[in-house]
């Protein structure tokens, strides 16, 4: 199914000085919440530490998934590395080239062929595996897309937390799917996108999924809440 590309169009209203109001985010398990359209502008200095630690790790010849309006890509470019950024938003390859990356191109990670040093999934960069049985699925491309001695920087959080009750205990339920596969809903000026699946990967689940494809999975750093960033490699 097509999506509309909402996202797109709230990059592109805020590129060409048409910002009125943010985008609204939500999924099965939480309520709405506004995603500030400025923060995906945002430079190097105002990065959440993961994401400065990964840029700051990035080496080589760098594809950089699901660049939005192209922040990271950006910043590697100033610094003098051949980055290729891609997106299924048009939107953001859009404003991601008039913001003046280089190579940006309307593209899904399991369409990319070229190899790449380091590839880069932040902002909760596992989410676009979509569901647990689809990991495997993209682990295996990926590792397709590395030259010897290439790594993938990688960043997610274990959500279990959302599942919390005031006193501590959980209510996952254990019939149901992973604790990480969420419904996720995006809307902007009234208009809502076609609701996409989107995951959340525990390190320790992550980790699994890396030995089980041949690759070696090593936490970098914890974040904040709950998050992470992997390194992964073989």
């Amino acid at each position: 199914m097509e999506l509309k590309d909402i996202f797109g169009k709230a990059l592109l209203d805020y590129q060409s000085g048409k910002y009125t109001e943010d985008l609204i985010t939500s999924t099965n398990i939480s309520e709405d919440d506004e995603l500030p359209i400025p923060y995906l502008f945002r430079a190097f200095k105002d990065m959440p530490m993961l994401e400065q630690k990964a840029l700051q790790l990035a080496k080589g010849k760098i594809l950089d998934v699901g660049c939005g309006a192209g922040s990271h890509s950006l910043y590697l470019q100033e610094e003098g590395f051949s980055v290729k950024a891609i997106d299924v938003s048009e939107g953001a390859i859009d404003v991601a080239t008039e913001r003046g990356v280089k190579n940006a191109e309307l593209k899904a990670l399991l369409d990319e062929t070229e190899t790449f040093d380091t590839i880069l999934l932040l902002m909760n960069g596992t989410g676009i595996f979509q569901e647990l049985s689809e990991v495997s699925t993209y682990l295996n491309h990926l590792k397709l897309l590395l030259n010897p001695g290439g790594q993938v920087l990688i960043d997610s959080s274990d959500i279990k937390y959302m599942y919390e009750d005031e006193d501590g205990g959980l209510w996952i339920d254990t019939q149901a799917n992973y604790h990480g596969e969420l419904d996720y809903y995006l809307s902007y000026k009234g208009e809502d996108e076609i609701p996409m699946k989107w995951l959340y990967l525990d390190f320790e689940t992550l980790n699994l999924a890396c030995q089980t494809v041949g690759l070696k999975c090593e936490k970098i750093l914890d974040g904040a809440h709950y998050d992470y960033l992997a390194r992964l490699y073989y």
